[in-house]
């Protein structure tokens, strides 16, 4: 197991928390328009692979 730098522990909290910042603002969607579902969708998909990247354990660093 490695231990987390201050600065990649601070990406894991910035990408955790603007995800839980963009569902705390979501106000009820229109499911009649295609735009609007497919924004939250590309949105959604954008902050969970951001989430993944900074929680990638592979820094290309040997242990």
């Amino acid at each position: 197991m490695t231990h987390l730098t201050p600065v990649r522990e601070a990406a894991r909290v910035v990408a955790i928390e603007a995800a839980r910042a963009y569902v705390a603002n979501i106000r009820p969607i229109d499911l009649t328009n295609p735009g609007v579902l497919v924004g939250h969708l590309m949105a959604a998909e954008t902050l969970l692979m951001e989430i993944v990247a900074a929680h990638d354990e592979s820094t290309g660093a040997a242990a």
